[in-house]
This record gives C-alpha cells, sequence and structure tokens, in this order.
C-alpha cells in the first residue's frame, strides 16, 4: 500500500510538493477552494474543500487515513496542516508553536520571552484602546496574520499612520495590525530544516526588494554575500529564536536584517518554507540538498537526511513586475 499524504493548497507554490511526492510512489490528496490552480489536475485526488475549513479537511483526512499532511510557502496552509496533523496525531509542531509562527503578535510576545533580538512594538488595538505610542519614526505596519509583503507600509511620521493601518486591516484575516520599529541593514532568510528540536541551517539567501513603503520581494540570491562569521552568529541567533517559538519539526524560513555594526534583528519566523521559488528551487539547486523530499519526510515521521552545509553552486531567481503588478 503506497503511503497517503494530504497537501494543502493546490496553487504552483505546491506543485512542486505534488510532483516531488508522487516520483516517489506517495498518493497525493489535494485540499483547496476550487479555482482552476494546477494542483486539482496534477494531483492524484482532489477535494474541493477551502484551506481554511480546517474540521473539514480534518474529517476527510480521518476517512482517508493518511499517513501526513505538509504544505510549503503558505502560512495560512501551515496552520491547517499543523491543526490537522496534530489531531490525527501524525507528526507536527504544537498548536502553540503555529500560533507562534503564523501571528506576529505572538511572535513578537514569544521573542520577547526568550531574550531574541527584534524590533519593538506595539499594535494598532492597544493604541485605540488608549495605550501610549513610543516608537520611533519610521514604523512598519503589517498584518499580524499575512506573508508575502501584503499590506505592509513603512510610515515616516504620526500623519501616514491611520492610513498604513487602515491598508494593513484590510489585507488581514482577523484585523489585527502590528506596527514595529523599522530594522536598518540588508535583509536576508535563512533555510532550515528541524527534527525533534535539533535545528539543522541549509542555505542563507540574499533579499532584494522594492524598497519603501511596501518592500515587495523582487529577487533572491544563494549563498548570501555574508562573511563567515557573520553567517556562524546569525545561525546562532535563529537556533536560539527557533526554541523561544517551539518549533521542533519541518521547514523553518527566519527573515532577519544585518545592519552595517553587524547587529541582527529578527523580522519574522514562519515555520514553513519559504515561498518565490526559495525553498521548493533555490536550495536544491545552491547546496544539493532535497528539501523539499526532507519535508515529506518529516511529515510522514521519517527523519531526514542531515545536510553538510557546504554551499555548492549559485542559484538566483529575479521577478519581473511593473508598478501595476
Amino acid at each position: 500500500m503506497p503511503k497517503k499524504l494530504a497537501i494543502i493548497g493546490a496553487s504552483h507554490f505546491q506543485e512542486p510538493l505534488i510532483q516531488a511526492a508522487k516520483r516517489r510512489g506517495i498518493e497525493t490528496h489535494v485540499f483547496a477552494w476550487q479555482c482552476g490552480d494546477v494542483g486539482e489536475e496534477s494531483a492524484d485526488f482532489f477535494y474541493p474543500i477551502s484551506i481554511t475549513e480546517r474540521d473539514a479537511i480534518l474529517e476527510e483526512c480521518r476517512r482517508i487515513g493518511v499517513d501526513g499532511v505538509v504544505t510549503i510557502g503558505s502560512d495560512l496552509g501551515n496552520a491547517t496542516a499543523g491543526y490537522v496533523a496534530n489531531r490525527l496525531g501524525l507528526v507536527a509542531n504544537s498548536d502553540e508553536c503555529l500560533l507562534n509562527s503564523t501571528n506576529k503578535k505572538a511572535m513578537r510576545a514569544a521573542f520577547e520571552r526568550g531574550g531574541d533580538p527584534s524590533p519593538r512594538c506595539t499594535t494598532a488595538q492597544e493604541l485605540e484602546q488608549g495605550g501610549s505610542f513610543d516608537l520611533s519614526f519610521p514604523v512598519i505596519v503589517k498584518p499580524a496574520d499575512r506573508s508575502g509583503s501584503r499590506g505592509v507600509t513603512k510610515v515616516f511620521g504620526p500623519d501616514q499612520l491611520a492610513g498604513a493601518i487602515e491598508r494593513a486591516r484590510s489585507e488581514g484575516f482577523d484585523g489585527q495590525v502590528m506596527i514595529e520599529e523599522f530594522a536598518r541593514g540588508r535583509e536576508f532568510s535563512f533555510e532550515f530544516i528541524s527534527w525533534e528540536g535539533r535545528h539543522h541551517f541549509l542555505a542563507a539567501t540574499e533579499k532584494f526588494t522594492t524598497g519603501a513603503p511596501s518592500f515587495i520581494e523582487k529577487g533572491h540570491l544563494e549563498p548570501a554575500r555574508l562573511d563567515e562569521a557573520t553567517l556562524q552568529r546569525a545561525i546562532a541567533v535563529i537556533s536560539h529564536a527557533l526554541d523561544s517559538l517551539g518549533v521542533r519539526y519541518g521547514a523553518s524560513h527566519p527573515e532577519i536584517k544585518i545592519d552595517e555594526e553587524g547587529s541582527i534583528r529578527i523580522i519574522e519566523i514562519g515555520s514553513r518554507m519559504g515561498g518565490d521559488c526559495i525553498g521548493s528551487h533555490l536550495v536544491q539547486l545552491s547546496t544539493g540538498y532535497d528539501f523539499v523530499g526532507a519535508v515529506i519526510d518529516v511529515a510522514l515521521g521519517i527523519e531526514p537526511p542531515m545536510p553538510d552545509g557546504a554551499p555548492k553552486n549559485h542559484a538566483a531567481i529575479r521577478f519581473v513586475f511593473d508598478k501595476d503588478d
């Protein structure tokens, strides 16, 4: 009998995962709102259930008898995958970890408890309830529960704050809006794979964005241009922060900034693979490590191969768009 893998989401982000599982003879069961995405056709079995309908997916997975539940590149899909896997007794991070790594308010609180370096912050709700504003401008305003630069604005003064809060609120799911001091420096993401609480570094990615006000990512380079001492300091800082969030299993995608003095600030950490083809393509191209395969292993309760950590090639991606995109 082939293993059965539930995959949350059917977009092009999930297609490398679907194909990797099928190449291994694993039966793919894909769940998503039906809208013509590629995974609806490529999956062995497709179920037109929105990824927000956690309990409906849970019941279907229980009926199927899946051996693992997984997604890549999606915070919303990650939260659902973990919810379902935990209730089926399969390998996954805890519900608390999933909250910490998908909700930026909970994430900042976890970093504060753990003593991890991250920007000072408050929420729009706290200000609206009479809280004091003691952050220094410029600040970043963003939804607490979105990724991919959605609803993000750099604000340079009090007169711009209300409009940025409204924009962030319109992009979020639960209406929570984070206001954070702007961290200066070059931006990087790091890719890790974890097994039973042991975190293994895979690759550092240098990010290129459109800059203020929205910081939309327009390209990525691996390996990042970092000296070895700075790289090792960043790995140590991130590994501690992963513990603070409660990450024990699977992919993680920390994003950090490093300023001219070498100070590291954690922007956010997702307990899932990075999007923009970082995890699904660039890691394997630059290191030779089968990151997608490792994520499948973890979901199925199999300890993944350990990486050697040595970059073997250079890999990059560039997104071409204009102001209307």
